[in-house]
């Protein structure tokens, strides 16, 4: 209950963050720029002035973004196709994605980029298509996503790059991809991130991926048929995520809450990461492994239940130092719970049905 009524919490003080345009409908008032029209035709007004009309949806949408300040607010109303182009957004501009954009693959790119910006706002997004990326970003300070919806045949959702500048203060509302290739959430160089929720179907690899990230709070992931047939997860820390710049993993990353049903692996630490709290988890019918937890520190596991699938497993890698403090509380049925090797510092509270191998 105690860890309920945390969780409630929290996501109510997360929801705060959020612009209070988030809480209107997508498009209401008075925009400072639109995008209507349909079909063939589409014209973007700044005001009362024109400032595209013609045929190229993507031109539209750019002129229209073009146009405005910083602080002023696009709003797309009309649906359309960029196909494999990109949508670019510069410091302290508000978009709106009120129609359906369809996109294409545009190899490397995102079908929308915000790179080395400030006070960039999505309030509202539905994508659908095969994008290379659905959305990229990197060098961002105080970028807010709102409620992004994903609907795609392929491809990765949101990615921040992993090779270019670090990005500050990130936040996002709800997150649901369906039908993404790779991942639907893959974050990169991020200090400073809260995420109300990430919601996963049938997606090629994990719900939400992070690495490098620090100072991190997430409300809910819930995944279901994600990383069917492969080594991902739901929800995976990977490549030292959660390791701070003094080299230390105190906690600093907060998930409240993670749901997954079949498909691939439940959760999944890796790569000296840690530094992690996981409040509550419910995880049913994993193909791959329940949770593994391979060469992680600090990682705490508090409640909840794993109900049938592959084991919860911790295991190590010869090439990085073995597990250490790491505590799982938690209801294991139908499956197993094995630690091998044995780690340092390693807490078990394990109850259910499940056979046991472990070394303490």
């Amino acid at each position: 209950m105690a860890i309920m009524t945390q969780l409630i919490h929290t996501l109510i003080a997360a929801a705060a963050v959020f612009t209070a345009g988030a809480n209107a409908q997508c498009g209401a008032g008075s925009p400072h720029a639109t995008v209507t029209g349909g079909g063939n035709w589409f014209q973007a007004t700044r005001g009362s002035a024109q400032v595209y009309a013609g045929s190229d949806y993507r031109a539209a949408i750019q002129a229209a973004l073009d146009a405005i300040s910083p602080g002023q607010r696009v709003a797309v109303l009309a649906s359309g196709s960029i196909g494999a182009s990109t949508i670019t957004i510069t410091s302290g501009k508000i978009f709106e994605g009120c129609g359906t954009i369809n996109v294409g693959n545009r190899a490397g790119r995102g079908a929308i980029e915000s790179t080395d910006t400030s006070d960039v706002q999505i309030p509202y997004l539905s994508m659908t298509g095969n994008p290379y990326f659905g959305m990229r970003f990197s060098g961002t300070r105080n970028l807010v996503l709102g409620k992004i919806n994903m609907n795609l045949s392929g491809g990765l959702g949101i990615r921040f790059d992993r090779d270019r500048a670090p990005n500050y203060n990130v936040k996002m509302d709800t997150i649901t991809v369906t039908g993404a290739g790779s991942h639907a959430v893959e974050t990169w160089n991020i200090d400073g991130l809260t995420i109300n929720s990430v919601i996963a179907r049938n997606v090629g690899e994990c719900g939400l991926l992070m690495q490098k990230t620090t100072n991190a709070r997430v409300g809910l992931v819930d995944g279901q048929n994600v990383a069917t047939g492969n080594g991902y997860a739901t929800l995976r820390f990977a490549n030292e995520n959660g390791k701070l710049p003094n080299g230390r993993y105190d906690t600093n990353v907060h998930v409240d809450r993670v749901v997954s049903r079949g498909g691939g692996r439940g959760i999944f630490c890796v790569s000296q990461s840690g530094g992690a709290s996981i409040g509550n988890i419910d995880l049913a019918n994993n193909g791959n492994n329940a949770i593994l937890i391979e060469n992680c520190y600090n990682v705490q596991i508090h409640g909840g239940k794993v109900n049938g699938g592959g084991e919860v497993r911790l295991s190590a890698r010869s090439e990085f130092p073995n597990n250490r403090d790491v505590s799982i509380t938690l209801q294991v049925d139908n499956t197993s719970v094995r630690e091998q090797p044995c780690g340092q510092n390693i807490r078990w509270n394990i109850w259910g049905n499940a056979r046991r191998q472990t070394c303490s």
